[in-house]
């Protein structure tokens, strides 16, 4: 049986949506960095831009995406790879800064995944298709650690980047093959930037709660050949206690014990996370 890649199935969309979607957008302006400015600046001009909704705009205040994209090193003349990027949370920021002069590869998840992974390949590739002022530049490529698949050229990207995906990889034992797979992508000198949910480093590891220890990722990289550059507490929440019911998915965005204690996980916020800065040598 033929296999659908993401790439036939990121151009079908566009193509198929792009007429409809200019009538949904209201013909909003394009967000993009002044030519010449500094990433703050670009940084800035997306985080406030109107293609962004109040219900993600909400949580800039847990995210931090000005300062970690920053701390990474961001810049807006380089090919960045976003990682299993959801529903595009972080392609909202990246998108408009990299468009006029970088490139923003979005390495989704494999089409032939199941049915939870189509629909969230599909939702991600209509948001594209809605609005191609700001996301008409952006690449989507097929990403299977499983497979062995991250369908970027090796050695192209200056950098690679993972919001809070390490934690389902190593539940799933593929975790050694992504971080090689970055690896890979990576131009010596090339940024792998990390944040994932933090677990204490002084108790034992519980893989259902979606949170990890910091050692454990750093052992992940350094296996894959990366080096350890730069740690920041931009994403720390000392609020987070880590034992809920329903593991990290008990916070805020997702409320998984719907409204019980719900006032009470919203006063913690989102969860205490780990920013740690890799270099391909």
């Amino acid at each position: 049986m033929r296999q659908i890649s993401i790439k036939a199935l990121a151009a079908a969309s566009l193509l198929c949506a792009a007429a409809p979607a200019l009538a949904q957008t209201g013909g909003a302006a394009p967000v993009a960095a002044p030519s010449g400015a500094d990433v703050g600046a670009a940084l800035d001009a997306a985080i406030t831009g109107a293609h962004r909704s109040p219900e993600n705009r909400g949580r800039d205040a847990h995210r931090h995406p000005k300062e970690t994209l920053g701390f990474f090193g961001l810049q807006p003349n380089m090919t960045v790879v976003e990682i299993a990027p959801g529903a595009g949370w972080y392609t909202e920021v990246l998108a408009p800064v990299l468009k006029d002069q970088g490139k923003l590869i979005a390495a989704h998840g494999d089409p032939n995944g199941g049915a939870y992974r189509r629909r969230a390949l599909g939702g991600y590739l209509l948001k594209l298709a809605a609005n191609p002022d700001i996301y008409g530049k952006v690449e989507v490529a097929d990403f299977s650690p499983a497979k062995g698949i991250l369908d970027v050229a090796p050695g192209s990207a200056d950098m690679v980047l993972t919001f809070r995906n390490v934690h389902n990889w190593v539940g799933a034992g593929t975790a050694g093959t992504a971080f090689k797979l970055f690896f890979d992508a990576l131009k010596p000198g090339g940024v792998l930037g990390v944040v994932d949910h933090r677990w204490p480093e002084d108790r034992p590891s519980d893989p259902r709660s979606g949170y990890l220890k910091e050692s454990e990722v750093i052992r992940l990289a350094e296996q894959a050949g990366f080096k350890l550059v730069g740690r920041s507490e931009i994403n720390a929440n000392a609020k987070d206690t880590k034992d809920y019911p329903k593991g990290v998915w008990t916070l805020p965005p997702t409320f998984r014990e719907g409204n019980t204690d719900r006032g009470r996980y919203a006063a913690i916020g989102e969860s205490d996370r780990m920013t740690l800065k890799f270099v391909k040598p």
